[in-house]
Formats: C-alpha cells, sequence, structure tokens
C-alpha cells in the first residue's frame, strides 16, 4: 500500500467550511441520525447499492467518521447554517478501483493516499431541488484547490443519474470519458486546480 506521508499541520486547516446557505463540517458520531435517514431511503440510495439497515449504517460510522491526511480526506455534513437542520453528506475519498466500496484503511491521519480522490454527496429527500448538492460540492472544491495539497478531484455517477452529472458540471466537472471505478467501468468527470 503506497501512502504518501503529509506534513501540514492538522490544527491549522480549518475544516468547517461555510457557504451561502450551508455549514459544512466533519461527520461525527452523532451523524448517524441524518446517515439513517438517507440510507434507509431507497429513493436516496437506488443508485448507492441500495438501503442499508440500522445495524450495518451504525456499524460504519466509525470509518464514516475517519479522516485522512490533514483533515481533508474525509466525510463533512451538511448543515443548514441558519436553522442547523443537517441535510447530508459530501466526502473527499479514495475513489475505488475494482472494489465496490470505499477502502477505509487507505483514511489515515498523517498520510494522503495515492491515486484519485472522489467528491461524493449524499441528500435526504426533502432537501432534493435546492442546490444543496451543487453548493456543497462547489464549496468544498474551494477548499480543496485553496487550502490543500490535493491538485484534482474525480467524480463518477450511474449513467441514468442525470441529477447528479448536472451538479457536477455545475460545479465545474469535466466529461473525460469512462474509468475504471467500483468494480466496472463508469463515468469519469474531472476538475483540476488550472
Amino acid at each position: 500500500m503506497d501512502i504518501l506521508p503529509f506534513f501540514l499541520d492538522h490544527s491549522s486547516m480549518h475544516l468547517e467550511l461555510s457557504s451561502e446557505r450551508l455549514l459544512l463540517r466533519p461527520f461525527v458520531p452523532d451523524d448517524v441520525d441524518i446517515c439513517l435517514a438517507m440510507f434507509t431511503d431507497p429513493a436516496v440510495v437506488k443508485y448507492a447499492g441500495g438501503i442499508l439497515s440500522e445495524s450495518v449504517i451504525e456499524g460504519k460510522m466509525a470509518n464514516w467518521t475517519k479522516r485522512g491526511g490533514s483533515g481533508e480526506i474525509g466525510i463533512w455534513c451538511i448543515v443548514d447554517r441558519e436553522g442547523g437542520e443537517k441535510y447530508g453528506s459530501v466526502a473527499l475519498l479514495p475513489i475505488p478501483i475494482d472494489e465496490d466500496d470505499t477502502d477505509f484503511s487507505l483514511v489515515i491521519p498523517g498520510s494522503l493516499p495515492n491515486g484519485d480522490i472522489e467528491i461524493g454527496y449524499f441528500l435526504k429527500r426533502s432537501a432534493w431541488n435546492k442546490g444543496y448538492a451543487t453548493e456543497a460540492c462547489k464549496r468544498l472544491l474551494q477548499f480543496v484547490f485553496d487550502e490543500t495539497m490535493l491538485e484534482e478531484v474525480v467524480a463518477t455517477f450511474e449513467e441514468e443519474n442525470t441529477a447528479s452529472r448536472h451538479v457536477l458540471e455545475k460545479a465545474g466537472f469535466v466529461n473525460h470519458g469512462t474509468m475504471r471505478c467500483y468494480g466496472e467501468d463508469g463515468p469519469n468527470y474531472r476538475i483540476a486546480q488550472e
């Protein structure tokens, strides 16, 4: 396993990110509530492998709250800035190539994994069609290119998921054809620092 050493001081990186309507803050164990709201809803996980049981979700929280590098690799909770309502999650994680899920053993404090870093997002159904996914992605990309050593971010989605494609295009991603990811060939969307 190749891991690049990463020497930024973790305390110097501001991981709470604000946008016009949203606060993005690192996932914590108490965010199991938004995970239950999202991952037990068949509509939310239609393109992401299907619903998860409460016990599976609770078992995944230890991985879902891990952070790599100086904190820039991991999952953020998307929260309404005014009322504090949780809308969903947005993440920067190593994209799996032949596996069907993220390899969280690559999410290590003090190290950035080799290979592509993927942006991904989920919103509970009541938060759909309000521009939150695009706003969260744009803010996280601003963080990536202003405050981290990452030079490129990738994204993929199921071909039928046109809503996700529109989010990525509005956030500035460019279609680069296909790539091997999640054990199959999928759309290869990328955005680079330049």
